[in-house]
């Protein structure tokens, strides 16, 4: 039993042994130029449409949304589509733009989704009454 367990000991080193003297992966550092995989490829996601528990409006978030829509030249009265209650994955709010940073933290907020005149207006808020304006 015992030189069966010492045969099995050699046989094992004696593989690894003559796999790292064939020049074997560990033995070349110069890196492949060819690969079966597809390069790494990097996106900037869109908008993301989050579902939540539906919310209420305050007074200081209309107020602010519609004095950002009238900074933006946009004329006529706002209708409320949708207000929901979200957790935001980070601090940009389910809308991150190109070559911004985030905080990376779980943020409260809530989506408002109006229309003037048929045009959609995707606003998202933090913990703040400040509206932030998701284009995609």
């Amino acid at each position: 039993m015992r030189r069966l367990y010492i045969a099995a000991v050699a046989g094992a080193l004696l593989l690894s042994l003559t796999a790292c003297a064939s020049g074997g992966p560990m033995t070349d550092p110069t890196p492949s130029t060819s690969s079966s995989r597809p390069p790494f490829e990097t996106t900037t996601p869109g908008p993301v449409g989050p579902s939540g528990e539906p919310t209420d409006v305050t007074t200081s978030q209309w107020d602010a949304i519609v004095a950002d829509l009238a900074r933006r030249g946009v004329e006529g009265e706002p209708q409320l589509v949708s207000a929901e209650a979200v957790q935001w994955t980070n601090g940009a709010l389910g809308c991150p733009k190109p070559g911004m940073a985030y905080t990376q933290a779980i943020v409260d907020g809530m989506r408002v989704v109006v229309t003037v005149e048929g045009t959609p207006y995707d606003y998202r808020f933090g913990r703040a009454d400040t509206p932030v304006l998701c284009e995609a």
